[in-house]
């Protein structure tokens, strides 16, 4: 299938769920064993950051091609994008401490529904009617999975807490970063998408691994060592995480944000598989409806998008 196939996209942005299922459940065991949620964070730049740069440089070399120019407003849209992903991966990391990982990523998927109202305002790529139905339930999905283990009911613990406000905060930046992304991908002035995708890639990943690098070394410096002694997992994990954001952004770069989003939910299936075979957790009956209700918005969305 070539890059001109118009339905290459979503062969992409499976592959990228996969890679993303597979590096949070490292996160996941990092964070449990080892590691903070930021040094979990860290982790995935400090070990990806270098391969992307290398992999840019060989692939200008085969391909004969010059790094296209990266004007002001490429450089605000992969900025912005930067620090929203990073933020959000330190609350979705954070939450894996407070829910079990299929109810973690559930959470966090919420930037499906999210990224039409971001893609709408920053882009102007809007959606129909229909589809701001699906959002609604969407929300009722968040609403049956945000109650934690230990409380019944639909009191106002029950709907409002951390583990809510955790899985939505990271719903809300992932979904600015993805626009922001696709943003910072059609800045560029070429016409080969894996060009693009991977300049946006290094500079995205460049940057954060320096901010977060200079964050760390001001107010934890202990985390910095510890990532260097958990290089033998945290090596995967930077691997895992440069071939899914790779899959990522040329999924971005090929097609908007909202539908790249709304195939990438597959990750909702992987990660409920992960949580019962890999990491043996049980979900409630109600988080399982919410599970459930959320897919189906999902699809709704898709089918409307």
């Amino acid at each position: 299938m070539s890059f001109a196939s118009p339905h290459l996209w979503i062969l992409v942005a499976f592959a990228a769920a996969a890679f993303q299922t597979l590096r949070f459940m490292l996160q996941k065991v990092l964070v449990t064993a080892t590691l903070s949620p930021t040094g979990a964070t860290f982790a995935r730049f400090f070990y990806s950051a270098p391969l992307v740069s290398l992999l840019l440089v060989v692939y200008l070399q085969v391909t004969g091609q010059m790094l296209p120019s990266l004007d002001a407003r490429f450089w605000a849209y992969a900025l912005s994008g930067g620090l929203a992903q990073v933020v959000a991966t330190v609350c979705v990391v954070s939450l894996f401490k407070l829910r079990n990982f299929a109810v973690g990523v559930t959470l966090m998927k919420t930037e499906v529904i999210l990224s039409v109202v971001v893609g709408l305002v920053l882009l102007r790529e809007g959606v129909s009617w229909a589809a701001f139905g699906a959002i609604g339930l969407g929300l009722v999905g968040v609403l049956m999975l945000s109650t934690p283990p230990d409380v019944t009911g639909w009191g106002g613990r029950a709907i409002w807490n951390r583990g809510i406000g955790l899985g939505l905060a990271s719903g809300v930046l992932f979904a600015v970063s993805a626009v922001c992304y696709r943003g910072a991908s059609l800045e560029l002035a070429s016409t080969d998408p894996v060009l693009r995708a991977g300049v946006t890639l290094a500079a995205v990943t460049g940057s954060q691994m320096i901010g977060m690098a200079l964050w760390l070394a001001w107010c934890d410096a202990a985390q910095i060592g510890a990532v260097w002694g958990a290089r033998r997992v945290a090596g995967w994990l930077g691997m895992l995480s440069m071939a899914g954001s790779f899959c990522w952004f040329l999924a971005f770069t090929l097609q908007t944000a909202a539908y790249v989003k709304a195939v990438g939910q597959v990750e909702l299936v992987m990660s409920l598989l992960a949580s019962v075979f890999f990491f043996k957790e049980r979900s409630s009956l109600r988080e399982l409806g919410g599970m459930a209700v959320l897919c189906l918005s999902i699809l709704m969305l898709v089918l409307f998008l």
